[in-house]
């Protein structure tokens, strides 16, 4: 019997059995993946959210597997063909790809030449020269003649004219025969996974208008080792008809004459029916049917489904960065809650300016005009002063977008013309400010700004609280991923969704000044409860208490169950309100005060107490050691936020162009989007650079993630400049040398020593090649 779901979900997880079913018993009760991470640690022995996570979607995999497969047996059933080595085969497969294999013979499909030709009787014709390869062909197809004739269905038959149709109707037969066995098929995947090559060429005419696909004019690469961002890149050449994206063996690296020997594949399926050139009659004609079978059905069949394949990985892959960089960006560093001023760069339209209060409150606007054509320089400068002495501002957030290093200028101007002021300028993403401003939410938010306002509001609010503000933004707006727009739109959406769900909860959502679409994401809350929340806290004033949110309409139980651990009430009427620790377990920390003989407050933040209390000796059968241990550590640091301390770089003065960089300059700067072969890193000249995976580090990576993420402030040093071509080549090794003209990489700086030489040329076979990927991704950002 094939193990089942919670079984299969178990060795897949390293977990129990009985842990994988009490999270499957659990999720199917509604509740969310954060709520069972930090609170039902005992049912599920401990799995974490990540582990959570690949539960979840593999789970929605194998029951869809499961419906799949009865679907299967049903229709083969229907039709009377189920076996008892059939059914058995089907269910023990454990994989769609197998029981797609299993069902193709008997799947309903359209008339095809190998039906029409058993309707006029060749069956026969085509089991005996199969059988006997010493029968004459042309002797036995004459005994099949036949005029043409209506099928009991209705259907026009052509019959059978002469022996030159009767064996091509025989060879029909035995090709969709061949081209369906299921064991047959699988052999010939796995050859072909491991000794395909996806090559691609122009379309010819195409060469200028698919320039931006000129790495892949004239490529190929293994099947089994073509990276995500290449294959989406083949993709998407393909797609706009710049170009011919095919599949061959590596055997041909030509295409094949009709008489050459067999490849591997053809061998394979001789092999497997026991076909061979033993001289006799029939061979021939047996081997030519082969011939047919893989160029005509097996191989087109396996070429779109591979590629498919291909396609498929390759989207997850970029899913997964995707998803990788919008954590990084959520959970960055918030300044915290600082009067900020909100700087939206322009040229012609002036600079957009916006001051926020502490609570994120909008108190002022204005527009100002330091740039071309106005020039008004001291202008801008007495008003931005003017607005932060009146709101007392500390922050000024710039936008990274046209005019920003113009504007940091001006910033700069500022703060060095007025010390008494004490401000700090930082430079932010504005990536989805403007998606922001034309939103239903910011109209709703904001109806009193202009559209233009908008987005410096934005930019101010994510300098201080970066997670709280890009929840309003649609996650793919947020511009962290590449080829967003190439995958699945549903699977890239259910993908962010939980990593915005889960950066949301592990930092907890003061109720009492959080947005409706903050809101919304806090476990069990739906859009509309969170709604509610806010308006009943317009209505009524702040909560003084978790309970008192149980008055909120449509907020039941089981939603209240859900959330209440992950919303916060600070300066409410009970310390625990602003923790961590779930209303449920409320009881626990009573009984730890009792035995303690401490008031609530004495013992919030006395780690040292804290530190000498045993977790068993207050667990129960409701309230394991899991979760009372987390009680102690939420006690010792209440609401404590996993995001790091606020940290700014400094952009190196007199450095605002690209052509202001020279080689071997040490910068420093923000990373700002991560990729299988490298890190895009913002130096402050309008033009992101690239640290190539190699010039991550001194020692050899695998993934990027491992060593940078989106928003982290790092040191790099310029290698190359193509001002032309507007490409910058950076280095985390802040020992390398800038080549010399004509060098190649591994010529550079210590490159020679032979261990990391290595492990350059493994990494430069896993990432781009030169004037690859990396190119593709220069002329994106250029774009």
């Amino acid at each position: 019997m094939l193990p089942s779901i919670e079984q299969r979900l178990a060795q897949e997880l390293s977990a129990k059995p009985a842990q994988v079913a009490a999270a499957i018993a659990l999720l199917d009760e509604g509740a969310t993946v954060p709520f069972i991470a930090r609170y039902r640690k005992e049912a599920t022995g401990g799995l974490d959210d990540t582990q959570l996570r690949l539960l979840e979607e593999r789970l929605r995999y194998l029951r869809e597997l499961e419906e799949r497969r009865a679907a299967i047996i049903a229709s083969v059933t229907e039709q009377g063909k189920m076996t008892p080595e059939l059914l058995d085969a089907i269910t023990h497969a454990q994989d769609k790809t197998r029981l797609e294999d299993l069902y193709l013979p008997y799947k309903q499909k359209r008339r095809t030449k190998a039906q029409i030709a058993i309707e006029a009787g060749l069956a026969p014709l085509a089991e005996s020269l199969l059988a006997d390869p010493g029968l004459a062909p042309e002797l036995e197809a004459a005994k099949y003649l036949r005029e043409a004739f209506t099928t009991a269905d209705g259907a026009n038959n052509p019959g059978v004219l002469d022996a030159k149709a009767a064996l091509d109707g025989a060879r029909q037969i035995l090709m969709e025969r061949f081209a369906e066995d299921a064991t047959l098929l699988q052999s010939l995947r796995e050859y072909v996974q491991e000794h395909g090559v996806v090559e691609s060429k122009v379309v010819a005419g195409k060469e200028d208008e698919g320039e931006k696909f000129a790495d892949y004019f004239a490529y190929s690469e293994p099947l089994a080792t073509v990276p995500s961002h290449r294959a989406l890149a083949l993709m998407r050449g393909r797609r706009e008809g710049a170009l011919d994206v095919t599949l061959r063996l590596d055997t041909e690296l030509d295409k094949p004459k009709w008489d050459a020997p067999h490849n591997p594949c053809e061998g394979r399926i001789a092999g497997h029916f026991g076909i061979k050139d033993a001289g006799r009659p029939a061979d021939k004609w047996l081997l030519d049917t082969v011939r047919w079978t893989w160029r005509v059905k097996s191989f087109m069949h396996l070429e779109t489904e591979l590629m498919g394949a291909l396609r498929e990985r390759a989207e997850q892959e970029a899913i997964d960065v995707f998803a990788r960089n919008l954590k990084s960006l959520l959970l960055a560093a918030p300044a915290g809650p600082r009067a900020t001023m909100g700087l939206d760069p322009g040229l012609r339209t002036g600079v957009k300016v916006a001051v926020v209060d502490a609570t994120g409150k909008v108190v002022d606007t204005a527009t100002i005009y330091p740039h071309q054509p106005r020039n008004d320089w001291d202008g801008a400068l007495h008003t931005l002063a003017r607005l932060a002495e009146k709101h007392a501002v500390s922050l000024v957030s710039i936008g990274n977008g046209t005019a920003s290093r113009e504007t940091d200028k001006l910033a700069q101007e500022l703060i060095r013309n007025h010390p008494e002021l004490k401000l700090t300028k930082i430079v932010v993403s504005e990536a989805g400010a403007s998606v922001y401003s034309a939103s239903e939410f910011a109209s709703r938010e904001l109806p009193e700004l202009d559209v233009s306002l908008r987005g410096a509001v934005s930019i101010a609010r994510r300098l201080q609280d970066p997670l709280a503000e890009l929840v309003k933004i649609d996650p793919k707006s947020i511009g962290v991923g590449q080829y967003q727009h190439d995958v699945s739109q549903t699977q890239l959406a259910r993908s962010l969704d939980a990593v915005v769900e889960d950066c949301v909860n592990a930092v907890g959502v003061d109720v009492n000044t959080a947005s409706a679409p903050l809101l919304a994401r806090v476990s069990g809350l739906s859009s509309s409860v969170a709604q509610g929340i806010v308006s009943y806290r317009d209505m009524n004033g702040a909560f003084t208490s978790r309970t008192a949110l149980r008055k909120v309409p449509r907020l039941g139980e089981k939603t209240f169950e859900q959330a209440a651990g992950f919303l916060r009430i600070m300066n409410g009427e009970n310390p625990l309100d602003a923790s961590a620790v779930h209303p449920e377990s409320y009881p626990v920390v009573e009984k730890i005060l009792a035995d303690i003989k401490r008031d609530i407050k004495a013992v919030i933040g006395d780690g040292k107490l804290l530190g000498t209390l045993n977790p068993g000796r207050y667990a129960d059968e409701k309230f394991g050691v899991p979760t009372v241990t987390d009680i102690l550590k939420e006690l010792e640091k209440p609401g404590r936020d996993p995001r790091p301390e606020f940290a700014t770089a400094t952009f190196k003065e007199g450095v605002e162009e690209i052509g202001d960089l020279k080689a071997d300059m040490i910068l420093e700067g923000v990373v700002t989007n991560v990729a299988a072969f490298g890190a895009f890193v913002d130096i402050g000249v309008h033009q992101d650079g690239l640290v190539h995976i190699s010039a991550l580090s001194n020692s050899f990576v695998k993934d990027p993630h491992t060593v940078v993420k989106a928003g982290q402030v790092v040191k790099v040093k310029v290698l190359e400049v193509d001002v032309k071509r507007k490409r910058i080549a950076l280095t985390m090794r802040l020992t390398d040398s800038a080549p010399k003209a004509g060098s190649r990489p591994e010529q550079r700086g210590d490159r020679n020593d032979g261990k990391r030489l290595a492990q350059h040329q493994r990494q430069e076979r896993a990432a781009p090649p030169a004037g690859g990927a990396m190119a593709a991704a220069f002329a994106k950002l250029k774009k």
